[in-house]
């Protein structure tokens, strides 16, 4: 069981269900939009989260059903791979947890981000935590509903574009998926600003 930080050396005096975890999932990959999923929890939360690396495809398929349950309020936010290509990848992951904390419906008074920087333009106090999804409760269930949000966006996709193989790879840049990006080149759902991709376009 994975013993969690306490929020408060963060927020001094705020309770739990007063504060949002945020995380991403998908700034890796060559091809697909990034997520950003914002997670509210109470002290009785008791859904056994984890860092959703750390966790099977299942694990985190079963957990994110508890989770969208348990909680006080979740919400999910995306840029797409156009925002992607014109931003850049770290914007463009701030602008998809931007848009996730924007629908929360709960109110809170602040805000914990996963890694070094906190979405710009959020109406609340924001800090970001380093590992954050080791550490901090709310924002292990973010990754994890982040996470399976974006693999089953992938899945869909790969409906349309079956050659791609995207539901074995979300869009990761396996071997297979170089393999196939280079046997039939980019489609519309692949980022342009990535090297790999990129590199299809001149050949």
């Amino acid at each position: 069981m994975v013993i969690f930080e306490s929020t408060e050396v963060f927020f001094p005096g705020s309770a739990l269900h007063q504060l949002a975890g945020v995380d991403e999932a998908g700034r890796g990959p060559l091809a697909g939009p990034v997520f950003a999923a914002a997670v509210i929890v109470t002290e009785d939360f008791r859904v056994a989260v984890n860092d959703s690396k750390r966790l099977s495809a299942s694990q985190r398929e079963i957990l994110a059903q508890a989770i969208q349950v348990q909680a006080v309020d979740w919400a999910i936010g995306q840029a797409s791979v156009a925002e992607i290509d014109n931003l850049n990848i770290l914007k463009a992951s701030l602008l998809a947890m931007k848009r996730a904390i924007d629908q929360l419906r709960a109110p809170v008074v602040g805000v914990l981000v996963d890694g070094l920087y906190c979405p710009p333009d959020v109406a609340l106090s924001c800090r970001s935590v380093v590992r954050g999804d080791q550490r901090i409760k709310m924002i292990a269930a973010a990754s994890i509903l982040a996470k399976v949000s974006r693999d089953n966006w992938m899945r869909i996709l790969d409906k349309d574009y079956p050659e791609y193989e995207f539901s074995s790879h979300k869009g990761y840049p396996t071997a297979r998926h170089r393999e196939l990006l280079k046997q039939y080149g980019p489609c519309v759902h692949h980022r342009k600003s990535f090297r790999p991709v990129s590199l299809c376009l001149t050949s």
